[in-house]
């Protein structure tokens, strides 16, 4: 027989995919890891309520810890945790072990992620995390382990098989911890009363903060919105027009609520039949009908209202009693890259 040289790699890329096995197998892991979450929500009990009642107590943070692929769920754990209201970071349990334990202290809870639950460096960690006076929870895959008996709180996360064919690499036990981490975060969202709001504070940059921005935010006000008053005459209303830049001006009875707006296509229609304006009213040649919106809307359905309305590029915001208070123009939605 002839032997293998010590470079020659174990396996070898197959030439071809065997397309069948492919995704039989992927269905496989799918579904083994769906039943993981299916029996997780099943055993879900008085611990877990415990473990929402301790954490809503803390006065200090949430230290997620672990280590390996457990590490790699903790980062993922403690970062949804501080987007949804409950502040979290996450600590490599070798660096806590190396002078990052002094990051904790008797304010915080001390969540550990280990599905074995006899991972040396958390057990290490245990005595120092209670002696600086902080509650350990433990979510490990066995109920059992030192590390669930040692915890202040045990969450089980215990799957009967991984997803791997091999049955050796994480899988069905990181989704488990992943989407048990989740349903955490998320009850602690929801019983802190959290809100949209809330979550933009979290989420100022990139698109989830654009999504979440409010009209008020991004209206035009004060000086730079035109506005005349309803028994103006059109030249005033284009004096207005042009000092502004919006391409229109609302127009606005003596308690400011809107009686209509005056657009530039509004001035093309007038001047096509009246040679002379000096004495026209905008009364009489205003859209009576503008569209309009509350300061509290979101920015990104003023989009939707602009793209299904034919030729508004512009929106009116107003109060409850309809008095006029901001303007919104699509050049606005552009400028904070709404669209």
């Amino acid at each position: 027989m002839k032997e293998r040289a010590s470079d020659e790699p174990v396996a070898t890329m197959p030439c071809r995919v065997d397309a069948t096995r492919a995704q039989e197998l992927a269905r496989t892991v799918l579904s083994v890891e769906a039943g993981a979450i299916s029996a997780l929500a099943a055993r879900l009990g008085e611990r877990f309520v415990a473990a929402v009642e301790l954490v809503l107590r803390c006065p200090g943070r949430v230290v997620v810890v672990g280590i390996g692929k457990s590490g790699h769920i903790g980062g993922k754990l403690a970062a949804t945790l501080a987007s949804t209201g409950t502040p979290a970071f996450f600590v490599h349990a070798t660096e806590a072990l190396h002078g990052d334990l002094g990051m904790i202290t008797a304010s915080d809870i001390v969540l550990m992620l280990s599905n074995s639950g006899e991972t040396a460096e958390l057990l290490a960690l245990v005595p120092h995390v209670k002696r600086a006076g902080a509650p350990v929870i433990a979510l490990t895959g066995n109920a059992s382990s030192t590390l669930a008996k040692a915890a202040d709180i045990h969450l089980d996360a215990h799957v009967d098989n991984e997803a791997c064919p091999l049955g050796l690499a994480p899988t069905a036990s990181t989704t488990a911890v992943l989407a048990l981490g989740d349903a955490l975060a998320l009850v602690l969202l929801d019983q802190r009363g959290f809100s949209a709001a809330d979550f933009m504070r979290s989420h100022p940059g990139g698109a989830l903060g654009r999504r979440l921005v409010r009209v008020a935010e991004v209206m035009r006000v004060g000086d730079a919105l035109p506005m005349v008053p309803v028994t103006s005459l059109l030249p005033a209303a284009i004096e207005e027009m042009s000092r502004k830049g919006m391409g229109m001006t609302t127009i606005v009875d003596r308690e400011s609520r809107v009686a209509g707006i005056l657009t530039d296509g509004d001035l093309r229609r007038c001047l096509a039949r009246v040679r002379d304006i000096a004495t026209v009213r905008v009364a009489d040649v205003m859209t009576r009908t503008p569209r309009t919106v509350h300061g509290d809307a979101l920015a990104i359905d003023c989009v939707g209202i602009m793209e299904t309305a034919p030729k508004v590029t512009m929106l009116l915001v107003v109060d409850a009693d309809r008095r006029l208070v901001g303007a919104l123009h699509l050049h606005d939605l552009f400028k904070a890259r709404i669209v």
